[in-house]
């Protein structure tokens, strides 16, 4: 089968690989559409990040070369033993985020995590085979498109969770990537009455306002502090960091209001300097998230069958997966005109 097998830095390959053997367990999917991360472009352009290299995955067991794509969604294939949940057919997605699971109802990725596509072979594949518990079945409201949009959707809805957004409350986005734009479509479903997002790109930009921000900033032309704090009462209630550099994260707690929150979603490539006196000055708390809980991952599949997250939206390209490297990762770094890219596998 082809798949996209990561290398080392800007060395992607799209090559025949032999499918792997399913063990007791697992659950073989035939892969029909995989979305390209801000996730992948980090491995691409800067890794190896989460890619082990010189030994086995604590979780997953995969080391480099491994096929990457975590997004992704398809029919089941083949059934492992001991599988009772799903039969040859089924219509899926896949959670790519495996953790300590000793108690089911108490998992926390902050013990310990990898991602199917990271630390083991993943979606952008005709192919691939994961834990059972990672499977999700798809309602026949949700298309294979829109479930190779729940992964990333999930991160947003956890973001709003982690921000503990209300009804009512205003929120600034800084970054209208994937992640940002998708961020914009679970703050309008939480209620947020105000939306502003920050970036660069005025194609971006224009996005957003298509996915439901109320006000969008081009930060090279205009100062975001000034325009969000004149349009609230003093400063959003929660600000989400979606664009991963020092210049953002500043600027993310400034817009906020004194006790207000910052949630830190993005992936830092490289550290970055920041003087923590800003958070004592202003009162401003931070966290951040890294992915979601797995009831969050039902809950975004269950939002999007209702009708309640609109995504399909934040789609800007649908390629193949022979031209994934030209048409994908370096689209993705040169046309900001990008946002997800869907491989059709």
């Amino acid at each position: 089968m082809k798949a996209a097998v990561w290398y080392g830095q800007k060395d992607v390959r799209v090559e025949e690989r032999a499918q792997n053997e399913l063990k007791d367990g697992e659950v073989k999917v035939k892969v029909s559409w995989a979305g390209i991360c801000g996730t992948d472009l980090h491995e691409y352009l800067e890794g190896p990040i989460f890619i082990s290299t010189d030994k086995p995955d604590p979780f997953l067991g995969g080391k480099a070369p491994v096929t990457l794509g975590h997004e992704f969604a398809g029919v089941v294939e083949e059934v492992g033993a001991n599988v009772n949940k799903f039969a040859k057919g089924d219509r899926v997605v896949v959670n790519p985020t495996v953790s300590k699971r000793e108690k089911e109802e108490n998992i926390d990725l902050y013990d310990g995590y990898s991602f199917v596509g990271l630390g083991s072979d993943g979606g952008f594949a005709e192919f691939t085979n994961v834990p059972e518990e990672n499977v999700y079945k798809l309602p026949d409201n949700v298309s294979d498109k829109e479930g190779a949009l729940v992964e990333p959707t999930a991160v947003a809805v956890q973001a709003i969770k982690e921000g503990e957004v209300l009804f009512g409350d205003t929120v600034a986005i800084f970054g209208a990537g994937p992640i940002g734009l998708l961020t914009v479509v679970a703050a309008k479903a939480a209620g947020a009455s105000k939306i502003f997002v920050v970036d660069l790109s005025p194609e971006r930009l224009a996005k957003a306002k298509d996915l439901g921000a109320t006000h969008v900033i081009n930060s090279g032309e205009d100062d975001p502090v000034e325009i969000i704090k004149n349009n609230t009462d003093s400063g959003v209630d929660v600000a989400f960091e979606v664009a991963g550099v020092a210049p953002t994260l500043k600027l993310s707690i400034d817009v906020t209001k004194a006790r207000g929150t910052v949630v830190i979603v993005s992936i830092f490539g490289h550290p970055i300097e920041w003087h923590p006196m800003q958070l004592t000055n202003t009162g401003v708390k931070l966290t951040s998230t890294i992915a979601y809980t797995p009831t969050t991952f039902q809950q975004t599949i269950d939002l999007i069958n209702e009708g309640n997250l609109q995504v399909k939206d934040v789609i800007t390209d649908e390629i193949q997966l022979e031209d994934i490297v030209a048409s994908g990762f370096e689209q993705l770094v040169n046309d900001k005109s990008q946002a997800k890219i869907l491989v059709k596998i």
